[in-house]
């Protein structure tokens, strides 16, 4: 039995090897030691659970593999027992307010003045009647009602199963424990290094640091000096920590690493865009010192250069051409464990690993003014297989691509003498608009287009750099600009054109095309209206795409036999794939697979990098939802403004590997949602309906009148109902 163990563990270990090391940079790690970072989990995955919880933890190692370190913020009891919880007050992240209501007290806490729940007024049987809760008020507290008790550094060690799984212990407040008279050495030197293996050491403190050493020198235990804020003052050298970063040789006398925030290593402007990155990493190197890197956080914006993708800020640490952190510490562990076992050393040329297809949502528009020349370039760029465009109309019957027939919406017309074009069209939308139907090609050309802020209520900006930079293009600018790509033209509000404005859009665009030379494109046309769709397949040979524009938990055979009649293709929203409540999945329905049944491609939309768009099952990591769609429901397409994370996320050596990493396993809908206690459990949602095909079945389009166009009147076809 023995002997079968412990090949049942060197398998493992070889297989776990193998998998790492076929991703990497071409030239090596730039680490000290040549070997790839480390992964070091805060609080186990407290971007998602309370921090240093069970569950927290239990997720760490659930979607990471043991290759991980597990870190602890050390407390000490009143009884000298070291706990771990993220701060040194404990009424922020646990309810002790309400288990020992009014036992508040005040500490000196570094000279200043503190009120507050320590964990050195309670003896550890005490905190037994004490839970931990979400401390980040912009994280979701649906879990605060589990129950989650305080752990100790023992019971944490407990969940380490695998000799490849780390223990990380940082020490904040070492000198605030003498003041209590409790002893942090001492506690460490009670730990039994055989079920509690310490890894690593970390603290902000170097006379801790310097003591803590010499009573560990023959173990294996690194010590690791935490930088805080450049301009905070180290009590030991009463130097501020900017300046012990340039005394490297003083450092290396009592660390062997060294821990630092971000900004240390690739600092920021006051506009949050990147600086040339810091010789810091090179320069700790020489010096012998590993360096970690800390405030790697999902759900907090950084810089407007990695355009909401924390993968991509991870990797500009683990992958670059000059150098390579030691390890990352994050909140969300799974994504640089994605970023170093399947993204890093990709390449520009990296090959494609799966045939999805990236499809723009008005060009590369989150991080450029939607549909304009520098969105679609960019969108070439980053990789997209198509580009689209919404077609609207001018007054003067002038198809150009914009996102949305408002002008407002996507330019800066409100600030020009133009406003006074505004008019109220409750067919169209419930407020006042300046649509393009009101103005003429010469008058739009000249407005200055603006970038679209879908999640602006969270203070989630933009590129605020090329917030008005581009220019809006007719559609016969599309076709010459896009010249041999694959492209969609996407057409709404045709029969209010029709019928109200005189305006043929449909006419317009066949005319378009057929003026197009050379005729390269390969063209899809798309629009939630079937009659749009017939037309098209009756006059060309377009690929056709009928978006389905409400949320559908299924499709009648008779509907999706009614789309195959006037479409090649079917469009869905992602809430028709896993539904949520309260940004959980709580399940998935069998939308995709019962379209694709039908020999239907199903493209799914839309795809934003910003964390707020996605569910929380997804950890705030656009690549991981992406996976979830790509390989758990096997969809064609996937929609985005950001498709150079999608593309790049096609390329990753996971998916060449049959998809064993559990970092790049689909997500399992309901399983978060399953394990919220009733009392926090949100409301299931409705039933999604189901699509029939008296939802599908139009009247033709309206022919034009011949009248004079007359803006602000008329009547929009009816929406999809179920």
């Amino acid at each position: 039995m023995a002997i079968s163990r412990v090949l049942a563990i060197l398998i493992l270990q070889y297989s776990l090897v193998a998998l790492v090391s076929s991703a990497g940079p071409r030239g090596g790690w730039k680490t000290l030691q040549g070997s790839p970072p480390l992964v070091i989990a805060r609080g186990g995955f407290s971007g998602i659970f309370p921090d240093s919880s069970s569950l927290a933890y239990s997720l760490t190692l659930d979607t990471c593999g043991p290759n991980v370190t597990l870190w602890c913020d050390v407390q000490l009891t009143k009884d000298g027992v070291g706990i771990c919880f993220p701060e040194l007050k404990l009424d922020n992240a646990s309810d002790i307010s309400i288990a020992y209501p009014g036992k508040a007290k005040d500490y000196l806490v570094n000279g200043v003045s503190t009120r507050g729940w320590f964990s050195v007024d309670y003896n550890l049987a005490e905190l037994a009647n004490v839970s931990v809760v979400q401390g980040v008020y912009s994280r979701t507290n649906k879990f605060d009602g589990n129950k989650l008790p305080i752990r100790s550094v023992e019971d944490v060690a407990k969940l380490i199963k695998s000799p490849s799984t780390g223990l990380w212990l940082n020490i904040q407040h070492d000198s605030f424990f003498k003041q209590q008279n409790l002893s942090v050495e001492n506690f460490l030197q009670s730990l039994p290094a055989k079920s509690v293996p310490v890894n690593y050491i970390s603290s902000p403190d170097v006379d801790f640091l310097r003591r803590v050493k010499s009573s560990f020198s023959s173990g294996p235990t690194g010590f690791i000096f935490r930088f805080l804020e450049q301009s905070k003052l180290e009590p030991t050298t009463n130097q501020t920590y900017g300046e012990l970063l340039k005394n490297l040789m003083l450092i290396k006398t009592f660390a062997s690493g060294i821990l630092v925030p971000k900004g240390y290593i690739w600092p920021v402007d006051s506009g949050l865009y990147l600086q040339p990155h810091t010789p810091l990493v090179t320069d700790a190197h020489r010096e012998g010192l590993q360096v970690f890197v800390s405030d790697l956080t999902n759900d907090v914006p950084f810089s407007y250069n990695f355009s909401y993708d924390p993968l991509a800020e991870c990797l500009s640490f683990i992958d670059g051409d000059d150098f390579s952190v030691d390890g990352v510490l994050s909140d969300f562990p799974v994504t640089p464990s994605a970023a170093i076992n399947c993204f890093s050393g990709l390449g520009k040329n990296a090959k494609k690993q799966v045939d999805t297809l990236v499809i723009t949502k008005y060009g590369a528009s989150g991080d450029n003014p939607a549909c304009t020349d520098l969105a679609y370039n960019q969108a070439k760029s980053d990789g997209a297989d198509v580009l689209d465009c919404p077609v609207q109309m001018s007054k003067d019957g002038i198809p150009f691509c914009l996102s949305s027939i408002d002008l407002s919406e996507s330019t800066t017309v409100a600030d020009t003498q133009l406003k006074n074009r505004a008019t109220t069209i409750p067919e169209i939308k419930y407020r006042s608009g300046i649509y393009t139907f009101s103005l003429t090609w010469d008058e739009i050309k000249t407005l200055t287009p603006s970038i679209l802020n879908p999640y602006e209520k969270y203070i989630l900006s933009r590129n605020p750099k090329s917030k008005n930079l581009g220019k809006l293009i007719t559609l016969s600018d599309f076709l010459s600009l896009t010249e041999g790509s694959r492209i969609l033209i996407s057409i709404e509000n045709a029969a209010y054109l029709a019928e109200k404005q005189n305006l043929r859009v449909t006419d317009a665009v066949l005319d378009a095309l057929q003026k197009a030379k050379p005729r390269s494109h390969k063209v899809m046309i798309q629009s939630t209206h079937s009659s749009v769709l017939k037309i098209f397949k009756d006059k060309s040979k377009f690929e056709r795409v009928y978006k389905v524009d409400e949320n559908i938990g299924g499709a009648a055979d008779s509907a999706i036999e009614d789309i195959k009649t006037f479409a090649d293709a079917v469009v869905i929203g992602k809430a028709s794939v896993f539904p949520e409540s309260s940004a959980f999945l709580v399940n998935f329905t069998n939308i995709v697979a019962r379209l694709k049944s039908f020999k239907l491609p199903v493209f799914v939309e839309t795809f934003s990098n910003e964390f707020v768009s996605q569910a929380w099952d997804y950890y705030s990591d656009p690549s991981i939802e992406i996976n979830s769609f790509v390989i758990g429901t096997k969809v064609n397409g996937i929609i985005t403004d950001f498709p150079k994370t999608a593309n790049r996320y096609r390329r990753n050596l996971c998916l060449k590997h049959g998809n064993e990493a559990p970092y790049m396993s689909p997500i399992e809908p309901g399983k978060l949602f399953k394990q919220i206690s009733n009392l926090y459990l949100p409301p299931l949602p409705p039933p999604l309906p189901i699509l029939t095909d008296s939802n599908v079945t139009e009247a033709p389009l309206p022919g034009v009148s011949g009248r004079v166009p007359t803006p602000g009147v008329g009547v929009a076809p009816a929406p999809i109902t179920a």
